[in-house]
């Protein structure tokens, strides 16, 4: 037990500091390239374009700094497993069961947001640049529907755990269930990732919350990767706080996403989830609210503007005290599932 608590602190250490330290590198790439974020058009997203038209330009793709260092610091132990014996020789965090699928998710679905981002900057597309919203749900949905085989198919995994209940088999339901978990949890990161440091605080609560949970269920190495992508993180946060040196993008935010729900789908604690990411889901259920508003009531709407921390935005918050007062809620909220799920003796399992 100390050696993995000593194991999983060495790798979230080793991922800030090797992120920190080739950050120079990425931004000197992004800017060289003029990868800069385009902001919605007045005409399309007036209030939103009056408040963030400052922040055209400012790189997009930050999200490379997360998985490239998981990647990277993924495959280095792994050979390094092989090679040394010892402390070193332990350090490798992949394993067939547990994170295989987490790692492969994450590059594939960090691909695909990187070419969204791409088409963005580059103005190619729908609206002006990036994937349409149907062609993102069609995708993510094929993603997902890969994740869930492997679950089902794979890992011989059918089972779903409700919280003080009990844990039930649910046979072929359990991967149209998957499939939500992940497309819903990868949109709603998507939806929150609109302000310097609001995603990556966020976020952080999140992956903490179930690396502790990994942790108590013995998943050790699905534990030590929760805390490279920890590592990894709070270095972007270092970066990407007001001013933003440079911004999530698709390739961190949907990539994330994804990895989140699988995390929560890989200790069977799904259900617990919408409580762990409060934040995620107050954000994508504000923007079905504006957009059922804006369809049933002849363009009328609930918020000035959405996601809702544009609308505190439109109501004159500061930025700086919108995002603390999410990472609040977030952080509160994560320990909130927690306190559920040490209760919860069944999902120890």
């Amino acid at each position: 037990m100390d050696f993995y608590v000593v194991k999983i602190s060495f790798l979230f250490f080793i991922s800030f500091i090797l992120a920190v330290l080739w950050t120079p590198l990425l931004t000197h790439f992004l800017y060289k390239y003029k990868l800069g974020k385009q902001i919605r058009s007045s005409d399309s997203a007036p209030i939103f374009s009056q408040m963030h038209q400052k922040k055209s330009g400012t790189p997009t793709m930050g999200g490379l700094l997360i998985w490239v260092t998981t990647l990277f610091l993924a495959i280095f132990f792994f050979y390094t497993g092989q090679w040394f014996d010892g402390f070193f020789g332990h350090l490798n965090f992949l394993s067939r069961g547990q994170t295989w699928l987490p790692l492969g998710a994450l590059v594939i679905t960090a691909l695909i947001g990187m070419v969204d981002d791409y088409l963005n900057v580059r103005k190619i597309g729908h609206y002006g640049g990036g994937l349409s919203m149907k062609t993102r749900l069609i995708v993510y949905t094929v993603v997902a529907v890969l994740i869930a085989c492997w679950f089902y198919f794979r890992l011989d995994w059918d089972v779903i755990h409700v919280p003080f209940v009990a844990t039930f088999n649910v046979g072929l339901w359990y991967i149209p269930f998957a499939i939500f978990v992940v497309v819903a949890t990868a949109f709603s990161v998507n939806e929150i990732d609109g302000l310097d440091g609001l995603a990556g605080g966020t976020l952080l609560a999140a992956f903490a919350a179930f690396g502790v949970i990994a942790f108590v269920q013995g998943r050790y190495d699905l534990a030590s990767f929760c805390g490279v992508i920890i590592g990894s993180l709070l270095a972007f946060l270092w970066f990407n706080i007001t001013p933003a040196r440079f911004f999530m993008g698709d390739t961190g935010a949907m990539s994330l996403g994804v990895v989140l729900a699988i995390m929560a789908l890989m200790t069977n604690t799904a259900l617990l989830l919408p409580i762990i990411g409060l934040m995620f889901a107050i954000e994508s259920l504000s923007v079905l609210i504006q957009l059922a508003s804006k369809k049933l009531r002849k363009g009328k709407k609930v918020f000035l503007s959405a996601p809702i921390h544009h609308h505190f935005e439109a109501l004159g918050w500061p930025e700086s005290k919108v995002v603390m007062r999410f990472w609040v809620v977030s952080s509160v909220s994560t320990v909130i599932g927690l306190i559920l799920f040490m209760m919860d003796r069944g999902a120890w399992k």
